[in-house]
């Protein structure tokens, strides 16, 4: 008998606390001879598994556990063809269960009891479902329609769907303000325009403006909800507004991220996510000169105490390679070195009297140097006399420096300003950030880096756009 009370209350006491807190999602797909599903999640830019639950003999799959599940957008995958739906989890609304009457159709006559914002969600899908057909029929009588009255009288009707819609959304999210499907749904209302004067660029011009102004007027970067949602939803919006919507500048770029990591800020989660996001993207950007917004990241948000989650040794190394890096930004007057000639006299970066100066750093060794070696070649007889100067540093010291003028004389670019650093006495590859070989940058007359971390054959190109913009 006291075995029989323990538990009892045992089973009191779990029940209770899965009541109060945790969550238990019971889903049924009838039709469905699976033997588990799967529960994921969106998660910025990718997908990822929670839990999985296996049949049982009810004929429910169940997902449980003690403590709630972080709120956001979660997807009930059926193997083994992986087709899913869609559910909300809320906080304080993680104990309901959904009933699937179509597994082929899962979202058509889905029954779900004690979650409202799940009703709510299901009960706009359907809503949209019931019209699409409608819009579907319209859009194809217009493709079709050679008569021009007939195809306005058409649009008119579809407009008057849209504008149907978008009225749906706007009451909803009115009745419904803080659930988390009014949250979706609002992110989903486009965004209304007004009528701007002026010629067709100045119109252009305002509605860019304007765009960038309102372009969250309808997301909320602070619903740390948003953060598990669709990517096309939240990851693809702050994408689209930080890398497409600004101008094409690091500093504009770096305005952006501060302007989204700002709204973010009340929601910790996503604003870790996001600032580990934008550093790793900036560091790994193959677009010239983004290195700029990796070191604005790390000068203000990193080395100022705002990443927390970091590990002493790693924020150490980030902001000592933040440091490294800035002296080398596009903009900044390169710091000077002193290097020595192969008659070992010596020579400075800075003393070069040239209206362009091309720094090449490369290795006798390095195979992306053999290929770019002769492309320089081509490139300063083409340039020389245009005020274009080859400052030639080979990275190698010691002994290895003799093959470095070997290399020198059997491929014939004497044309150049050639040195090297036997006794790695000027800090080159430091003040230089060498990481790699070949690295090449292009100087104008006052040593201000104009462009850098290109390729040889880029050189060309590049070269001559500087000279034409110059005239």
């Amino acid at each position: 008998m006291k075995k029989l009370i323990l538990l009892i209350s045992t089973l009191f006491f779990v029940i209770a606390a899965y009541a109060n807190g945790g969550h238990t999602i019971k889903v049924q797909i009838k039709n469905f001879t699976g033997k588990e599903v799967y529960l994921g999640y969106p998660y910025g830019d990718k997908e990822y598994l929670r839990d999985t639950a296996a049949l049982d003999a009810q004929g429910y799959y169940v997902f449980a556990g003690e403590e709630e599940l972080s709120a956001g957008v979660y997807l009930v995958v059926m193997p083994p063809s992986n087709e899913y739906f869609q559910i909300l989890l809320n906080k304080g609304e993680q104990n309901f269960t959904i009933i699937v009457n179509d597994f082929k159709n899962p979202s058509k006559d889905i029954k779900i009891e004690g979650s409202s914002d799940n009703k709510l969600l299901y009960g706009y899908l359907n809503y949209l479902g019931e019209l699409r057909p409608q819009a579907d029929t319209l859009r194809a009588q217009i493709a079709r329609a050679t008569d021009a009255q007939q195809k306005q009288a058409l649009e008119n009707k579809l407009n008057a769907m849209n504008d149907e819609v978008v009225a749906y959304q706007k009451n909803f999210v009115t009745k419904h303000p803080k659930t988390l499907s009014a949250a979706i749904i609002n992110a989903n209302i486009q965004m209304d325009q007004p009528e701007f004067q002026g010629d067709t660029l100045e119109v252009q011009r305002q509605r860019w403006r304007y765009t960038i102004e309102h372009f969250f007027d309808n997301l909320d970067l602070a619903d740390p909800r948003m953060l598990r949602t669709p990517k096309s939803m939240f990851f693809d919006r702050i994408d689209f507004y930080v890398n497409k919507l600004q101008a094409q500048h690091p500093d504009s770029f770096a305005q952006a991220v501060d302007y989204v990591l700002e709204k973010m800020r009340p929601a910790e989660e996503t604003f870790k996510y996001y600032l580990i996001h934008f550093l790793n993207y900036y560091a790994q950007s193959q677009y010239v000169g983004m290195d700029a917004v990796y070191v604005h990241l790390v000068n203000n948000y990193y080395a100022k105490g705002l990443a927390p989650w970091t590990d002493p040794e790693s924020l150490k190394k980030i902001v000592e390679n933040a440091k490294a890096l800035e002296p080398t930004l596009i903009g900044k007057i390169i710091p000077d070195a002193t290097l020595e000639k192969r008659d070992g006299s010596k020579i400075s970066l800075h003393s070069v009297d040239a209206e362009y100066t091309i720094l090449y750093i490369w290795s006798y060794s390095c195979g992306t140097c053999k290929k770019a070696t002769p492309v320089l070649k081509e490139f300063n007889e083409k340039f020389k006399d245009k005020g274009v100067k080859i400052f030639a540093i080979c990275n190698h010291a010691g002994k290895e420096v003799a093959e470095c003028w070997k290399y020198v004389d059997e491929n014939g670019n004497q044309d150049w300003i050639h040195t090297a650093d036997p006794y790695r006495t000027s800090n080159y590859q430091d003040k230089f950030y060498v990481k790699s070989t070949p690295t090449i940058y292009i100087l104008d007359k006052n040593k201000e880096i104009i462009s850098k971390r290109i390729g040889a054959e880029q050189l060309d190109e590049i070269m001559t756009r500087i000279i034409e913009a110059k005239k």
